[in-house]
């Protein structure tokens, strides 16, 4: 379906605020119609999602990281990842963020997809993969304002109560949903 009456075309920036982890501005657009309009919107740089499958004598278990969340002011059971480094590719950032938070190496990583975390208000990209084959690793390479503990929680389980606390985190219910498209 052609969709360019909807398409806005932006006419002018301007930064408005700067940190270490987003940055805001302001776009001016026209719209199909002609009329302008000034939108805020908020550029980070891109997130990678990892979804850790481990298998136990209890059957299939996802890997998952308990943490503080300053925004909710709550804990969050979710799944493995962060940023991006500059440079890194999406695959390797899922490879880098899993060791990092859980000491577990994936022996197969493969790609689940893409999205964006909110279209209406942010530039970025989440990218979410598979980690298949898990080695456990010497311990967690966390930063060094991250507390986090690796969980090993059944798949059901995690299924059962994605939504409701402490599985709270959005972006981890669209991994677990790309997960289940799967088939699995």
């Amino acid at each position: 379906m052609e969709a360019s009456h909807l398409i806005w075309k932006e006419e002018n920036r301007k930064d408005i605020f700067h940190s270490p982890v987003f940055s805001v501005r302001d776009t001016e657009c026209r719209s199909p119609e002609g009329k302008k309009r000034v939108f805020t919107i908020i550029d980070a740089p891109d997130w990678v999602i990892t979804v850790p499958l481990i298998r136990t004598e209890g059957g299939l278990n996802f890997l998952m990281v308990r943490q503080w969340r300053h925004g909710s002011q709550e804990l969050s059971l979710e799944f493995p990842g962060g940023v991006i480094e500059k440079g890194e590719s999406p695959e390797a950032g899922a490879a880098r963020e899993l060791e990092e938070e859980t000491a577990y190496r994936a022996g197969k990583l493969s790609r689940l997809g893409d999205m964006s975390p909110n279209p209406a208000v942010m530039s970025n990209r989440v990218h979410y993969y598979l980690a298949e084959d898990l080695s456990a690793l010497g311990g967690q390479r966390l930063d060094e304002d991250e507390f986090v503990d690796a969980e090993i929680i059944p798949v059901a389980e995690v299924i059962r109560a994605m939504g409701r606390p402490p599985y709270v985190h959005a972006l981890s219910a669209a991994a677990l949903a790309l997960y289940l498209s799967l088939g699995a």
